[in-house]
């Protein structure tokens, strides 16, 4: 099915400004940071990395049993901000929307193409809990190692891809004086699509 009209522009303009950003040499275009909270509604922000975009939202890979993984089980809504000073006179895009985990085919996919130390590291973390030291992580991953010595490294059963699917998509771009430019395109509970100029 072909997304609304408003939907399919609003990604059409992200992924022109991811590209923007790449060519102007951001250090990382991909760098989002995703705000989440959990039932007792105290946000929590961190940064992760875009994996996937597309009119079905924004893909990100991450331990269900971490901080982020429970609480976006728990509640799972999340805001996702990008911010890219160097396009134009800096840009920021918003993505607020409700979250879904992938498919087991996609998030095997994604987990093939990752390389083996860093598939390693997703079995050997237990990510977000109390680590006692650094030399009980290595000796973790040693373990892990020596376990899957020889042979390709599976996906964690707990380990996926979560997206963001957009209810909201706001573009952000900076002017002097604070006299920014903002739109933003927004989804109501029918599935239908509008589009408006905030303020500054």
């Amino acid at each position: 099915m072909n997304p609304h009209p408003l939907l399919a522009e609003a990604i059409a303009g992200f992924s022109g400004l991811f590209e923007e950003a790449r060519v102007a040499g951001e250090p990382d275009p991909t760098a989002m940071t995703i705000a989440t909270a959990g039932l007792d509604a105290r946000p929590s922000a961190r940064t992760v990395l875009l994996k996937a975009h597309d009119a079905r939202g924004f893909v990100f890979y991450t331990h269900l049993d971490g901080r982020k993984g429970r609480e976006l089980q728990a509640n799972p809504h999340a805001a996702l901000l990008f911010h890219w000073p160097r396009v134009r006179n800096g840009v920021q895009v918003r993505v607020e929307g409700a979250v879904e985990i992938v498919s087991d085919a996609e998030a095997d996919a994604y987990f093939a193409s990752r390389p083996r130390v860093s598939q390693l590291g997703a079995w050997a973390s237990l990510q977000s809990e109390t680590l006692a030291s650094r030399e009980t992580f290595e000796q973790r991953l040693a373990q892990v190692e020596q376990r899957f010595d020889g042979r390709e490294v599976p996906r964690p059963p707990r380990w996926t891809g979560l997206r963001v699917r957009p209810e909201k998509i706001e573009f952000w771009y900076g002017a002097d004086f604070r006299l920014h430019e903002r739109w933003l395109y927004e989804c109501d509970r029918a599935g239908d699509w509008s589009k408006r100029m905030l303020y500054p």
